[in-house]
């Protein structure tokens, strides 16, 4: 067994290897044989990961550390590459490496037909290229020995989700010629670089005090740090929220997470269910020595998760892009996550973890599904069209008034959807109740762990999570009876296909994960608890609980789940009210707008969070960049200082000061002097150059004379 764990390089080169025979044969190759080495590096990174999970289980758990070689070397400070094999980081493995093959497989029709849709069929080997290498940067986030290691893949799935969300940058999710995704692409690599920042002071930080950055050294001298500066530990664990919040997608900085929808489907399920939201929640379940030292850092934790999680799920309630629902979702379900391991219920965190992968992949998977039915409709609706003659397509031209373009995403456009596409509507029942936390699926088992810990550590995040988990439940019942029930309220529903096999079966395999994932962390048997014990102190908190929370049945509260259970299915019957009795007609507002007012059109609107950070960030921040721009730049430093300063000076210099008086009067009247006085010399000497001979004699004469003289005196 031992020898296994000489194999965890493969988890990050199988996807890299998978990616560079795509990259340098892949024009040589089909869409299949793409589909099928991108999907094969990522099966066989699962492969790998479940072989390691079989060593760490066949030896007790116990941690490994596997060198690889050596990184960076400065003086006394020595980085090596190393990973890290632990119950913890191979528990992220098989889900990065398991969802994100399913989505692969997935994403082999689904982008088929979607770059035929975009008409650049050319693009489909360049998605799985960034695909690969998405799971590969992922695979070194959660491998790694040390923080910097983690940061390395921290940075390159943000540099990733840039590829992928602005896959399409030169159009919008409609198709049009647009910079919307590309913009969308912009504003989750900006927003994340201000969460990474957080994550580097800490890391910086961790530098200065501990003098590594390596996981068994910080964390072995955070009980002497700690003792000796208490205020290093809690400056470290908070700025360690702050990359959380960028990652994760916690408040303030979430609202990258919606405008992700603008990548294909298949990128929307990896980001939202497997990989990149993952990274933060996994952040805080590995500092556990740290936080486990900072009460404080911990209930700040908690409360921006709460916090977050009811947020976003009011906005949920009022979104009618099908993926913008299962978007701020997510974020309410990381919510969940970020709170519960910020209260130190890390397995309880993990476990919503795991099941929010299966689930969440499945809803936006099974989302894809519907997208690609309406524009198989619509694409039927247009080639009938054009085979109309010519008159009868004028008139009708000459009759119709404009249309906005179709957009197969919004829910108002569907409509009666589960007799046309069977398969995907008892798929995607399956994620909503998992979603919804209804008893026996997966979220019910994962959501009530969390909700039992906050009701015994935290009473008001249990309240918050409580009442996230009401519109959770009403916001998926909303989803459900506009898209499924009721009439199609778009002539493209009407002719609504369904998906092909290569997309519904890894559905299929998603929804029995999220019926049966429940099972991996049962009451009273606690696998995954015991599983992630070997790397995670998981102790006992100490509280002083009311007495309906001392019933327990192997610790399962059944009060706590009654209520959230009853909880859910009121809020589905509440859905079922305003919008399964009588379904929306074509064109009607939701039901819920006019007795909701402002309220509804808060929720609608997102609560303007992106026009008060525009005003209060974004104008501000063009309007000093123009200034910059504009007057610094270009008035006082080109304008200005070069062209008058630099410009000016070397010019006035070389014409006046140069031109006129070091060369004219210097240089010129120095030489023009010496010309003037070979001039008077020659006119002198030319009088001796008379051409008579008595002269030259007389000349001769008074030399002699004047030798002789000279002589005789001497």
């Amino acid at each position: 067994m031992e020898n296994l764990f000489s194999l965890v390089p493969l988890i990050v080169f199988l996807p890299v290897l998978g990616l560079l025979v795509n990259i340098i044969f892949g024009g040589r190759m089909g869409e299949k044989a793409i589909g099928a080495v991108a999907s094969a590096a990522s099966g066989l990174a699962f492969v790998t990961s479940v072989l390691l999970g079989v060593a760490l289980w066949q030896t007790g758990g116990e941690a490994r550390v596997v060198p690889f070689a050596e990184w960076i070397r400065i003086g006394s400070l020595d980085i090596p590459w190393n990973f890290c094999v632990d119950t913890l980081s191979v528990t992220m493995m098989l889900v990065v490496s398991g969802v994100g093959t399913l989505i692969h497989i997935y994403a082999i029709g689904y982008m088929h037909e979607d770059v035929r849709f975009k008409n650049d069929p050319g693009r489909f080997r360049r998605f799985f290229v960034f695909l690969n290498l998405f799971i590969a940067m992922m695979m070194i986030l959660v491998s790694g020995d040390s923080y910097l290691m983690l940061f390395v893949g921290w940075e390159g799935v943000g540099l990733c989700s840039f590829l992928l969300i602005g896959f399409w940058y030169e159009m919008d999710t409609l198709g049009r010629p647009s910079w919307a995704n590309s913009n969308a692409a912009k504003k989750a690599f900006i927003t994340n670089r201000i969460g990474d920042f957080g994550f580097l002071i800490a890391g910086l930080l961790m530098f200065w005090h501990f003098g590594s950055v390596q996981f068994g050294q910080v964390f072995g001298m955070a009980e002497e740090i700690a003792a000796a500066q208490p205020g290093v530990i809690l400056a470290i664990t908070l700025f360690m929220l702050v990359g959380v919040a960028g990652k994760s997608a916690q408040i303030p900085l979430y609202v990258w997470l919606p405008d992700a929808m603008a990548g294909p489907t298949p990128v929307s399920a990896l980001i939202h269910a497997a990989t990149m939201v993952t990274a933060g929640v996994y952040l805080v379940a590995r500092s556990w020595p740290l936080y486990s030292l900072a009460p404080d850092a911990q209930y700040i934790v908690a409360m921006v998760g709460a916090v977050t999680a009811l947020f976003a799920a009011t906005i949920a309630v009022g979104q009618y892009d099908i993926k913008k629902v299962l978007a701020y979702s997510t974020i309410s379900q990381l919510g969940f996550m970020v709170a519960a391991v910020g209260m130190g219920a890390f397995a309880a965190g993990m476990f919503h973890l795991v099941t929010h992968a299966f689930f969440k992949a499945l809803l936006f998977l099974s989302a894809g599904s519907v997208i690609l039915g309406l524009e198989r409709g619509h694409h039927h609706l247009s080639h009938h069209e054009g085979h109309k003659g010519h008159e009868e397509k004028h008139e009708e031209v000459r009759r119709a008034e404009p249309v906005e373009a179709f957009d197969p995403g919004d829910m108002r456009n569907m409509g009666g959807l589960r007799k046309r596409m069977p398969v995907t509507f008892w798929l995607n029942i399956v994620g909503t109740l998992a979603l919804a936390g209804i008893f026996p699926f997966a979220g019910f088992w994962s959501k009530d762990e969390i909700l039992l810990d906050a009701a015994k550590l935290h009473p008001e995040v249990y309240i918050l999570l409580a009442i996230a988990a009401f519109f959770t439940a009403f916001y998926m019942g909303r989803q459900i009876w506009m898209v499924w029930f009721g009439e199609p309220r778009h002539a493209a529903a009407e002719h609504a296909e369904e998906s092909p096999k290569v997309i519904t079966v890894p559905l299929m395999v998603l929804a029995g994960l999220s019926v049966l994932g429940g099972a991996l962390n049962l009451p009273g048997i606690h696998t995954l608890g015991r599983w992630l014990g070997h790397t995670i102190e998981l102790a006992e908190h100490e509280v002083h609980a009311a007495a309906w929370l001392q019933i327990s049945w192997g610790g399962f509260n059944p009060l706590v789940a009654g209520i959230s259970t009853v909880v859910a299915l009121l809020a589905i019957y509440f859905s079922w009210l305003i919008y399964g009795r009588k379904p929306l007609a074509a064109g009607q507002k939701d039901p819920l707008k006019k007795p909701l007012g402002f309220l509804f059109t808060g929720m609608e609107r997102k609560w303007f969070v992106d026009e008060i950070y525009s005003t209060l960030f974004l104008k501000p921040y063009a309007a000093v960049s123009r200034f910059l721009a504009d007057v610094i730049d270009w008035r006082f430093w080109h304008d200005w200082f070069h062209d008058r300063v630099i410009a000016g000076t070397y010019n006035w210099l070389s014409r006046v000061a140069l031109d006129r008086v070091v060369d004219a009067r210097g240089i010129d009247a120095f030489f023009n002097g010496l010309g003037e006085l070979t001039k008077r010399a020659s006119a002198s000497l030319r009088r001796l150059q008379n051409g008579f001979v008595r002269s030259y004699a007389l000349a001769v004469l008074l030399g002699v004379v004047a030798i002789l003289g000279y002589l005789l005196i001497k």
